[in-house]
């Protein structure tokens, strides 16, 4: 079964090819069907992102889409930057500026107050229409300064115990993160055939 994957975003394609691959679902990527689609993410939340870009996919190809939608929700920021995620701070603004950003906003934040969880929601949308939707997250804190050379985005400074996203091995955050429990999760519902139309 061949899927194709509604993201720019490598480091998410990749994740999607690790965790898809032993279910024998094969990722294309969006770059290779259509590469000039640039989806508006205007939604309100990480549902009504992952919908539109894999409703934009499904409909210029008219085949199988999947797409992600997620983000970050620090606590002692009232749940921001969540959908803004990737846009926090401006969209041209390298992901080490938007680090750099987020610690100085919650610098006084007490270590209890720096509590926050990675959210992912991904959207499938089948070749005939069928819908399925799965959301996922994964707890953790904030920690003080960036860890770790692995992963992506805030991967750095997002604690799981004792360590940050970016210190795990790929097989040790697919296993606990956000992405991977949302993935593993949809792929339980396409396997039992679950999903409207």
């Amino acid at each position: 079964m061949q899927v194709i994957a509604a993201t720019g975003n490598r480091h998410k394609l990749k994740e999607f090819e690790r965790i898809f691959a032993p279910l024998g679902i094969e990722i294309a990527a969006q770059s290779d069907v259509c590469p000039a689609l640039a989806v508006e993410e205007t939604g309100e939340t990480f549902a009504e992102n992952a919908f539109l870009k894999a409703q934009a996919v499904h409909r210029l190809t008219g085949k199988a889409a999947v797409a992600d939608d997620s983000g970050l929700c620090v606590d002692a920021l009232g749940g921001a930057p969540g959908v803004y995620s990737a846009r926090y701070g401006g969209e041209d603004l390298p992901h080490s500026e938007k680090i750099k950003l987020l610690l100085e906003e919650i610098a006084q934040a007490p270590d209890e107050k720096r509590t926050a969880r990675f959210v992912a929601h991904i959207c499938y949308i089948g070749a005939d229409g069928t819908r399925i939707d799965a959301e996922e997250c994964c707890e953790g804190v904030i920690g003080h300064a960036p860890r770790g050379e692995g992963g992506f985005g805030y991967d750095p400074i997002f604690m799981v115990g004792d360590r940050s996203f970016a210190e795990l091995s790929d097989a040790e955050k697919d296993a606990v993160s956000h992405r991977g429990k949302a993935l593993r999760a949809f792929a339980e519902k396409l396997s039992q055939g679950c999903g409207n139309q």
